[in-house]
């Protein structure tokens, strides 16, 4: 099955060719970053607008690129939420208008599931069951995953997603647009340990996140070493190191407990903040110390792309799913209420 696939859910025009024996055919993005980073942040009418400029062009790009007659696929996925409405309309109007001329069925797809699927288009995927650390700038969840569309929730972020709080703290720092990015790179320049700040929640049990209280330590810290309303650029970045090992050894902690629960020998990360160099080298270190196996995307298959929802919406196609011809998107949408494709 041939499934031409197509992601509007933010601020990323993605598109991709997806072939079921053969795998990935070919993929397309946009990035509207520098068209946002003017206002500091994504203006949802402005990424809509900017999708329905991009997304056709892309759209006949990437059937160029496979080499693939402009037409020639068997259904048509799209991503249908979480995310931004207009952004989504965008994409599911033109995926469903497309389904309809070539007579082959449509699809819409959660857009976690895509991130949560993303590892499989890798040489080596994961096999079920495994957890699944989803992590990027509007969730952190993370997730028992016994099969397509079989997930348990195990904790989640009860305030800021970690990729939230990365660009919030960015922002109050002063560090240009994208925050989150741009705070990760200073931390590299950082010295570890020179600030220690909270882990939140790691003193009780469970899974859940809480990032929103990082913060304020940060904002208290950056005023406590200003100097004329100057903070010296070296202890900037120490405290962008230390915010980020606060995040990520308690995603590292939180991860330990899902894996203990679950007895799962294999860990997922995905998701745009999966691309943080330090997250995977502590995660990494945890599940060798473990001794289980960790799996994530390669770097472009982290943030928002078409791919991930080619390749989630074919496996529900294959499985007989479609959705009918109205056109649903949501904002919010739970991923534990998808539903279950079995073998």
């Amino acid at each position: 099955m041939r499934v031409l696939g197509i992601e509007t859910s933010c601020d990323e025009t993605g598109v991709a060719l997806y072939d079921s024996e053969r795998g990935l055919l070919a993929h397309t993005l946009f990035s509207q970053v520098a068209m946002h980073a003017e206002f500091g942040g994504v203006v949802p009418e402005l990424a809509s607008r900017d999708h329905v400029r991009k997304l056709v062009p892309l759209i006949r790009k990437v059937f160029d690129m496979a080499e693939v007659p402009f037409g020639e696929v068997d259904g048509v996925v799209y991503t249908a939420g979480p995310g931004l409405i207009g952004a989504l309309m965008v994409g599911a109007s033109v995926a469903r208008s497309l389904a309809w001329t070539w007579d082959v069925p449509a699809l819409g797809v959660h857009h976690m599931e895509g991130h949560l699927l993303a590892p499989m288009l890798e040489d080596r995927p994961p096999r079920f069951p495994f957890v699944a650390l989803l992590v990027s700038g509007g969730h952190t969840m993370l997730v028992d995953v016994q099969g397509v569309g079989q997930y348990r929730i195990l904790g989640e972020s009860l305030d800021d997603a970690a990729g939230e709080a990365f660009d919030k703290t960015a922002k109050m720092m002063g560090l240009p647009y994208p925050g989150g990015p741009m705070l990760s790179k200073l931390a590299d320049q950082g010295k570890p340990g020179v600030f220690e700040f909270p882990r939140p929640m790691v003193d009780r049990p469970g899974m859940d996140f809480s990032f929103s209280g990082l913060k304020t330590a940060v904002r208290l810290k950056v005023a406590e070493h200003a100097v004329d309303e100057t903070v010296p650029e070296e202890v900037m970045a120490d405290i962008a190191c230390g915010f980020q090992e606060a995040v990520i050894d308690t995603m590292v902690i939180k991860c330990r407990r899902a894996l203990k629960e679950t007895g799962h020998r294999a860990l997922v990360i995905a998701g745009g903040v999966s691309a943080n160099r330090r997250l995977r080298e502590k995660l990494a270190a945890m599940a060798e110390e473990r001794h289980c196996k960790l799996f994530y995307p390669r770097l472009e298959f982290c943030t928002d792309n078409g791919a991930m929802i080619a390749y989630a919406g074919c496996q529900r196609l294959l499985a007989g799913q479609r959705s009918d011809l109205g056109i649903e998107v949501r904002a919010r949408w739970p991923l534990d209420s998808l539903e279950a494709v079995h073998d």
